[in-house]
This record gives structure tokens, C-alpha cells and sequence, in this order.
């Protein structure tokens, strides 16, 4: 590859990047594109002079974007000898006889999982982070880092309590749910509140009920803590297709108010026959995405025995936040407290500080406000553009969340779809995989958190154009 294609490349894929990132993270997401999918190993790079000027960025600006990918391993450079990709090997796949791992380990392992893609056009999961008011969390930051306040440097047994408070407050406006602050626990996300559930709820070989399709963080925490899986579809019209035989169910696993990921309003009937015919222990509910009018679909009830709520702030706010809640029985929170700080000791109180702040503040009704309404007009842009494409069977409708989801018809292959549309760095999920075997249902599933504006319509037009030609 000469240095001409490898500019035009580079070119090309800077000026496919949401033009709200800074010029650094544009150009460090069209370097890590072009080095681990186009380029092949060892290609030399144009000299910094001729890269700059042609992309038009400052040469600080490319040299930091640079030494970014050199500290990633993905690009190397000789003094004098100029800069060249070093694209790193695939990785072996996993073997019990390649290396020892559990079996569980090897299971977690054997589903599709965390794409290493967290960036790019339409990858789900991701929340609008350039928005985020940064400016007013720094500031946030800095009152609460004084000498007075060293004990936040400690361990947070049982939670920073301004945070559980401030949480109970916006449960209660938000979700309807009126608790003690006694029943919150803080927890590092939502994986570390599911992981919680599953270790204090179950022992090793129970049962877990989850839905089809399902949210596979949970299924990998399910599995690594050695539970059984039972996956039961449902469907968003006429609710779960029950078997006739159950045996006995530790736990149900359901999603909120709303569905991920088919990206659909859920039913609290259709959970309530669920949980009626499956008569699980315990039922935890993940309010993985909401609204402030659809707390009518949750069943979870603060008031009753088996009854758990798992949340998180990382989709409302940012991802690199990973703090989150358990809302519990009463006659569990000691045990479920007193176990978490055994597993995982707590800590975190610098971060807890900062958010029971930023609530108190009505920064984050604020910013959920604002967020959600950007999140409604930009589903109805995809919506109206992938509804009537070939062999679209549906399209979730445009909702306020990050989410999107679009259903074929029977015999698509939605895996080699979301593999073709990732060479283009469209990034997306397949919905097969998340589907029970008895579930026939394909998909592509996308998030709208990291596209605006005209880049939105410029990469769904894109996006249209490549499913066009794939389905067809």
C-alpha cells in the first residue's frame, strides 16, 4: 500500500467521525479504524507534515492523537525512520485444551460479547457523552476534593449516604417508587448489582429465568456465577410463551419499563403472568433505560419480600461512571450491604460525593430532560429511514431512549450483517445471538448516543445505502 492510499484512507475514514468530537478523538478513532481494519501490518504512515496539512489539524494536535495509538500498541515509530501501524494478532479462540480457563469462563467466552469497538457510528449502549455538562461535574469535583473532606478517601461501607439519599429522591420522582434509604445499596453498575443478586440469592446450578431476548451483560454474570439459564421469549404483543414444565426458579431476571434490547415499552401483566406461572425466590427487575411517565410498567414493589430493583447511571450519563443501585428488600439490605463489602470493598466515595451532588443540584433531572427529548427526534430520523427497507419485518418506534432495534424477516442472517456493516464502521449488534434456541427472531440492534445533527443524517443515509445492498 502506497502513501497516497493510506492518506486518502485516513482522509476519508477522519471525515466520517461525528464532527462534535474534538479534532484529537476524531483523529485517534480514524487512526484505530484504519490500523485494525484496513491497513495492513507494518504500513508506514505519510510524515506527520504531510498528515496534518492534509487533514487539516494542528501538528500538536496529530502528534497527541499519535502517541495515543503508539501507547495502545497500535502504532510504532523509529527516530528518523518515521511511523508505521503494528496491528496486533487475533486472538487464539478459546479451548479448554489452548488454555485453562473454567468452564464457565470458556461459556462467557463462547458468546458474542463487549464489542472492543466503543466508539463509531450507531454502537449501542453508549450515551450522547460530547454533551454531557463536563464543565459543572469538574467544578463538582474540585468542592469536594478539600482537606476537610479526607474521608473520602477511605472505604464506603454501605454507601456514601448523601447518595443513597439523593437517590431515594429521584426514584421517588422519576420511577414512582417510594423507599428507605435503608434498602439502597450503591453498587459499581449494573453488572456489579446483577453479580450481587446472583451471589447472595443463589447458590451454584439454580435456575434463572430470563427473558428472550435478553440483555447479555446479565446472561455472562448469570453464567460466570455457574447459574442455570432458562430463557423464555417474549413478545411485546401477547407476552411470554411459558413452558409447560418448570422445575424450581431461584431467580427471574426482567428488564424495567423498558426492553433492551428490542427497545420496547414492557408490560407489567405480561411480568406478572410471568412470574405467577414461574414462581421464582426472587424477581430483579434492571431499569436499564426510562422515562419519566413509564414507571407503570415496572412491577417491582419496594414494599415486598422478593422483590429487587437494579439501576445504573452509566446510560443516563456517562459509561466511564459505572456507579449504580440495588433497591432491595428491607429484611435483606443488612446481608446484601455486609456481603458487598466482603466481596468487593467499597470505595468509589470521591465519585459518590460528586453525583449525590450533582442530583441534589437538579443537574441530572436536567440533563435527563434535555437528553431525552435530542434521544426521541433522532429514533424517529432512523426510524423513517430503516423502516421500509427489503426484508425489514420492523423497526421499535422512536422512544427517549439510547436504543434502537430492527427486526427482519425469518432467515436474514443478522450475525454476517452486523460483521459486513463493521468493515464500513457501522457499529451494531446482532439480536440472534441474545435469542433463546426455541427463538427464531434476527436483528440488528443500535444505539443513537454518539450521532447528531448532520452527521445523523449523513451516517443513516450510509447505513441505509450498505443494508440495501447487503439484504439484497
Amino acid at each position: 500500500m502506497d502513501c497516497q492510499d493510506v492518506l486518502q484512507q485516513l482522509v476519508k475514514r477522519y471525515a466520517q467521525q461525528p464532527e462534535r468530537l474534538s479534532k484529537q478523538v476524531r483523529l485517534e478513532q480514524a487512526l484505530r479504524q484504519a490500523v485494525t481494519q484496513a491497513w495492513p501490518n507494518q504500513t508506514r504512515l505519510p510524515s506527520h507534515r504531510q498528515l496534518a496539512l492534509t487533514l487539516g489539524v494542528a501538528r500538536h494536535t496529530l502528534s497527541r492523537a499519535i502517541a495515543s495509538l503508539i501507547e495502545e500498541g497500535l502504532l510504532t515509530t523509529f527516530h528518523g525512520k518515521g511511523t508505521w501501524s503494528c496491528k496486533k494478532e487475533a486472538s487464539v479462540a478459546i479451548t479448554s485444551t489452548s488454555v485453562q480457563l473454567s468452564k464457565r469462563a470458556q461459556q462467557v467466552l463462547r458468546w458474542p460479547g463487549a464489542s472492543t469497538v466503543q466508539s463509531g457510528a450507531f454502537v449501542p449502549g453508549i450515551p450522547d457523552i460530547a454533551q454531557f455538562p463536563m464543565r459543572k461535574w469538574r467544578q463538582l469535583y474540585a468542592s469536594v476534593t478539600v482537606p476537610q473532606n479526607a474521608l473520602l478517601l477511605s472505604y464506603s461501607t454501605g454507601g456514601y449516604g448523601p447518595l443513597k439519599r439523593a437517590i431515594r429522591e429521584f426514584l421517588a420522582r422519576w420511577r414512582n417508587i417510594n423507599c428507605d434509604i435503608e434498602q439502597i445499596i450503591i453498587t459499581d453498575g449494573t453488572h456489579n448489582g446483577i453479580e450481587l443478586c446472583a451471589m447472595a440469592l443463589a447458590d451454584v446450578g439454580d435456575t434463572v429465568a430470563m427473558e428472550s431476548p435478553c440483555y447479555w451483560g446479565a446472561r455472562n454474570v448469570f453464567t460466570a456465577a455457574g447459574l442455570t439459564i432458562e430463557m423464555v421469549p417474549w413478545f411485546p404483543d401477547k407476552g411470554h410463551t411459558l413452558p409447560k414444565v418448570t422445575g424450581n426458579i431461584s431467580l427471574a431476571y426482567l428488564t424495567g419499563s423498558h426492553h433492551y434490547p428490542l427497545s420496547v415499552p414492557t408490560r407489567a401483566a405480561h411480568k406478572q403472568q410471568f412470574c405467577d406461572a414461574l414462581s421464582p425466590t426472587y424477581i430483579v427487575e434492571d431499569d436499564y433505560e426510562f422515562t419519566r411517565d413509564d414507571h407503570t410498567n415496572l412491577l417491582f414493589d419496594p414494599h415486598s419480600e422478593r422483590h429487587l430493583l437494579v439501576g445504573s447511571f452509566s446510560k443516563m450519563m456517562f459509561p466511564g461512571l459505572r456507579l449504580g443501585y440495588l433497591v432491595v428488600p428491607r429484611h435483606l439490605a443488612g446481608p446484601m450491604n455486609r456481603l458487598r463489602s466482603e466481596l468487593f470493598r467499597e470505595g468509589r466515595m470521591l465519585d459518590q460525593a460528586v453525583l449525590a451532588q450533582f442530583i441534589f443540584d437538579g443537574d441530572l433531572d436536567a440533563w435527563c430532560r434535555r437528553i431525552q427529548r435530542d434521544y426521541l427526534g433522532r429514533q424517529q430520523v432512523l426510524h423513517d429511514q430503516l423502516s421500509s427497507l427489503p426484508k425489514v419485518q420492523s423497526v421499535s418506534p422512536p422512544t427517549s431512549a439510547i436504543s434502537l432495534c430492527v427486526e427482519f424477516v425469518s432467515g436474514v442472517n443478522d450475525v454476517a450483517l452486523a460483521q459486513a456493516l463493521l468493515k464500513e464502521h457501522l457499529i451494531v449488534r446482532p439480536l440472534s445471538p441474545v435469542c433463546a434456541e426455541t427463538d427464531p427472531r434476527t436483528g440488528l440492534v443500535m444505539g443513537v448516543g454518539m450521532l447528531s445533527g448532520e452527521t445523523l443524517v449523513r451516517e443513516v443515509q450510509r447505513l441505509r445505502r450498505c443494508l440495501e445492498l447487503l439484504l439484497r
